[in-house]
């Protein structure tokens, strides 16, 4: 019996060691011939050189000579040494490098008492085996172990500041002060939009506590077929007795802040049909009229805007309709835009409301066509709805609605992102976007490239132009503001000036004078590539803010490109080199794909940053995702099926942020992340999502930590489980409490975290029923904090779809301040 199970034990190994064997063989064969083409393109020769020396190697252990493990160990070293060449110690990088061949290793290391020698002799090579199968194991080991220390981390390198940047006892702090600390009352929670709450209940010692207090869900979710469009992106308000929120689809609710149970609700009617990119309602806005008697129906408005395209106002205590506000408590805003279809214009973020004048934007659904319907900003009455004036770009001076049969110009630059307004200057600032055909610019009036892409200040009261401020000249990348500018004063040898930051898509942070949008700290105009696109030459310059930290890492290489094995980052390198790529600014072509870095998802989005007025300290997440763009011509865009979302032959192929038609110019876009198609992986090193603390004492980084785990993430769109803070991308902000603690979801791992303000230290998480692509919220009430995130999902970030609400809190016991001990 014996004898028959050594020689089945014989015959499985031979056989196994062929299959080994093999797999190094055509391991090796496979990066050698795609490293041929990336070597014809300019790239690194390693690939060649390690193929071939792999290759060979295989074809030695087929015939289990012993030269083929010690040529495999010189293309390993060789391997080694060029992985430590060129990536040092970013830990990622090595990991497509040498965890395949270290596993490869791990077995050809095995087969060593089996391989023959020159003269033929297998030899006592046992001891060897298993030496350097354990090395190999080990290296493994600890390089599994060093990945679950975050990357590309900036320690707390300095104590995060504890006084105000400017002592404030002005107007800013008054208005603050008259907003109850226990309320949620903007979108950014107070007119400044800092996303900063005083309440301290929940603080570093007790916030590992935290508990599901309540869920509510809202009811709205789409059709199982249709999960491509949604993205519940909602922060909730609270005012008083109620939370008031709206779904994906806009239907309104007022929830009772401590049990979470429906007060009222109220249903807009909207149809799915008219969701554009994503169904999305980011917030509302709150109004106390004063030409209405307090108790009276409609004193206090709930006010939002539509995915299709209405205002809608009701009553904040009864969720009635405001018969006196528009036609039954409705505007149209679709009145004097022309020829539209639904899902072409949207209005996602919440409006402002400045002086009794509710002011609104509106996306219009990207890459569709040259001649899109307007991206006009309008005011309107916010005790009747009546129209008050509009700012069209391409009409200067005439700020009325069209006449019959006239419509605002179209295709002008559109606001997708929250807006800010100033109640002490009357000034609203619009974060504009660039014009229709968002990657082609040559039939751009100047007007409409000279307040693309930028902060532009109205006056709340008449809609007149005050200032502009640009940070994309004539911009071809889609790098629109969708981000809500914060207020703040700023301090300056002359005393405390109204200032505001602006976060931008390529992670660039702006200060300025919003008195005038003149520059508080540095920016300079730095030269531009230039493009080859026939006729649509590029701005010679580009703006940089030299005075405010980077939310960004640097240039991509070749050498930086990403994958889980050699092959899909050699993949990655040889997508690389097809494209044209000078780093920021990366032009247009019609020859070949472009690469566009940072990517339209950012930088910074429409989650905005967070900021502590009290110590002057400022909390950005930010995204690290490149894109993969190629202009089509007209032919090309037709035989894939882009065709305008006005157009019969249109499908959901052709949508916003991503391949357009760009009908009524010579080209379409064809605009893709720019990952590895089989499994799913970006192309570029992690981490794909940070989260950074800057001093704006001192205008530098504090901290610096990867945002999200693999928990919920992995190649083939498969999750790992695994708590590795590989950093994600992620979409939606963060909010600060006076208990120095950042709350945070974002990330597409599920989560939503607590941070410690100061060190950047995750205090305390929980996976949340869907994703949290939401900017959470705090309140108080009955004398208990509450932390609120709308759970909602998102299909660009492909985390899942719910529809929760879900609050948390202390325990009771935990809540209630325990007495000092003498």
């Amino acid at each position: 019996m014996g004898g028959k199970e050594s020689t089945r034990q014989g015959a499985f190994l031979a056989v196994w060691d062929r299959v080994i064997a093999a797999l190094v063989t055509f391991s090796g064969a496979a990066m050698a011939l795609r490293g041929i083409w990336l070597l014809v393109l300019g790239g690194s020769p390693y690939y060649v050189i390690a193929g071939v020396l792999f290759a060979w190697a295989g074809v030695l252990l087929c015939r289990r000579r012993l030269k083929g493990a010690w040529l495999f160990g010189l293309a390993y070293a060789i391997s080694l040494v060029w992985t430590l060449y060129e990536t040092a110690a970013r830990l990622w990088g090595w990991v497509p490098r040498m965890g395949f061949i270290t596993g490869l290793a791990f077995f050809v290391a095995l087969m060593l008492p089996r391989l023959v020698d020159g003269a033929g002799r297998t030899g006592n090579r046992r001891r060897w085996s298993r030496v350097l199968a354990g090395a190999c194991v080990a290296f493994a080991g600890i390089t599994f172990a060093l990945s679950f220390i975050p990357q590309a981390t900036i320690s707390a390198i300095a104590p995060v500041s504890t006084a105000p940047l400017v002592v404030d006892g002005g107007t800013r702090a008054a208005q603050r002060a008259a907003q109850a600390n226990s309320d949620w009352a903007h979108y950014g929670r107070d007119t400044d939009a800092t996303r900063y709450s005083p309440l301290n209940q929940i603080n570093a010692d007790n916030v590992k506590n935290l508990q599901v207090a309540w869920v509510y869900h809202t009811g709205d979710l789409p059709p199982k077929d249709k999960l491509n469009k949604w993205a519940a992106e909602m922060t909730p308000i609270k005012l008083g007795d109620g939370v008031y929120l709206c779904t994906a689809t806009n239907n309104l609710a007022k929830l009772d802040p401590v049990t979470g149970k429906a007060i009222w609700t109220h249903n807009v009617g909207t149809q799915y049909e008219s969701v554009p990119y994503t169904a999305a309602c980011r917030g509302l806005a709150h109004y106390v009229s004063a030409a209405v008697a307090a108790g009276s129906l409609c004193h206090e408005k709930i006010i939002e805007g539509t995915i299709d395209g209405r205002l809608i106002a009701v009553d904040a205590a009864t969720g009635k309709s405001c018969e006196n506000f528009g036609t039954h408590g409705e505007v149209s805003l679709l009145k004097g835009l022309g020829e539209t279809v639904p899902g072409f214009v949207a209005m996602t973020s919440p409006p402002v409301i400045v002086k009794g004048t509710v002011v609104v934007n509106h996306e219009v659904l990207d890459g569709q066509r040259r001649w899109a319907p307007s991206g006009a900003i309008r005011g309107f009455d916010a005790d009747t709805g009546a129209f008050k004036w509009a700012w069209d770009v391409n009409r200067p001076g005439q700020r009325g609605e069209p006449g019959p049969g006239e419509h605002f110009s179209r295709g002008t630059p559109n606001s997708w992102g929250p807006m800010v307004g100033d109640e002490s200057l009357g000034m609203v600032y619009i974060p504009t976007g660039n014009s229709a055909a968002d990657y082609f610019s040559a039939t751009r009036s100047p007007n409409e490239n000279r307040v693309a892409s930028s902060i532009v200040a109205l006056d709340a009261a008449t809609g007149e132009e005050r200032w502009v401020f640009q940070t994309a000249h004539k911009d071809v990348w889609d790098y629109y503001i969708g981000s809500q500018p914060t207020l703040f004063e700023y301090p300056t040898d002359a005393g405390p000036v109204p200032a505001m930051v602006i976060p931008t898509k390529r992670g660039q942070l702006f200060v300025v004078n919003r008195r005038d949008g003149k520059p508080l700290t540095p920016v300079v105009e730095r030269p531009a590539p230039q493009g080859n696109v026939p006729g649509d030459p590029r701005a010679p310059t580009q703006p940089w803010s030299i005075g405010m930290p980077r939310l960004g890492f640097a240039d991509l290489q070749e050498k930086t490109m990403w994958g889980m094995t050699p092959f899909d980052q050699l993949y990655c390198r040889i997508k690389f080199r097809q494209a044209h790529y000078i780093g920021e600014f990366t032009p247009p072509g019609t020859d070949k794909p472009w690469i566009e870095y940072p990517g339209y998802n950012g930088g910074s989005n429409w989650g905005s940053v967070a900021y502590n007025p009290n110590t002057g300290v400022l909390i950005a997440n930010w995204n690290n995702t490149p894109m993969y763009d190629q202009l089509l011509t007209r032919k090309q865009a037709d035989e894939i099926g882009l065709y305008s979302i006005d157009d019969p032959r249109h499908t959901e192929k052709s949508g916003a942020e991503g391949p357009g038609a760009m009908a009524e110019t010579p080209y379409g876009i064809d605009v893709q992340p720019f990952l590895m198609p089989f499994t799913q992986v970006l192309c570029n090193e992690p981490p794909y999502g940070m989260i950074t603390a800057i001093d704006m004492h001192s205008r530098r980084v504090v901290w610096q930590h990867p945002l999200g785990t693999a928990r919920s993430n992995g190649p083939f769109g498969l999750p790992t489980f695994m708590p590795i803070e590989v950093g994600t991308p992620n979409n939606g902000g963060p909010i600060i409490t006076a208990a120095n603690l950042i709350f945070v979801a974002a990330a597409t791992d599920n989560q939503i975290r607590a941070i410690n303000i100061r060190t950047g230290e995750v205090l305390w998480s929980a996976v949340l029923p869907g994703g949290g692509q939401a900017t959470p919220m705090t309140y108080s009430a009955n004398g208990k904090q509450y932390i609120v995130i709308m759970a909602g999902g998102h299909h660009f970030m492909r985390t899942p779809v719910s529809d929760a609400l879900v609050a948390f809190a202390l325990p009771d016991e935990a809540a209630i301040p325990k007495p000092a001990v003498p």
